[in-house]
């Protein structure tokens, strides 16, 4: 049976060379000096450190502006809080989607079962493999799953025929 999975993830190799790009910006920008402007990647999660929301706002432009030009999709961005830190210090933690949530997942699901392609899709673990009789059918629904769901940056991997 052909088949095919549909993922969630960005590519952390190209997420950390912007998170460095960046690093080196706030070290060089002159609006920057002297402040505690700086980011920082741990594991899937980037935290921004600045003297004020404004500054924070610029740090985020900054690593838009980096990941779109290193072909990473913004959507991967799910932003939390700004929240003080001590004294006027304040910072927002950032986190990078990795893995379809459940809820997303049921929404695939619905999708294709809606569709009346000939194809069945089923969770596994934080993916979505749709498999069917024909190789267009797939990609029917590979059509159908990105223009149904703008919202998340999927993409589609493991295609087997």
């Amino acid at each position: 049976m052909p088949s095919f999975d549909t993922v969630l993830e960005a590519d952390f190799v190209e997420v950390k060379n912007a998170i460095d790009q960046v690093s080196r910006e706030i070290g060089t920008r002159f609006d920057f000096k002297g402040t505690s402007a700086a980011i920082e990647l741990k594991d899937k999660e980037i935290t921004l450190f600045g003297d004020a929301d404004f500054q924070l706002q610029q740090i985020d432009d900054v690593l838009r502006n980096k990941l779109a030009k290193r072909n990473v999709d913004v959507r991967f961005l799910d932003v939390g809080k700004v929240e003080k830190v001590g004294g006027d210090k304040v910072k927002q933690v950032v986190k990078v989607r990795n893995g379809i949530a459940t809820e997303d997942g049921k929404k695939i699901q619905q999708v294709i079962k809606g569709s009346k392609l000939k194809v069945q899709a089923a969770i596994q673990g934080d993916a979505v493999r749709v498999t069917g009789a024909k190789r267009d059918d797939l990609q029917a629904a590979m059509a159908l799953i990105r223009s149904e769901l703008k919202d998340l940056p999927l993409s589609f991997n493991n295609f087997r025929d």
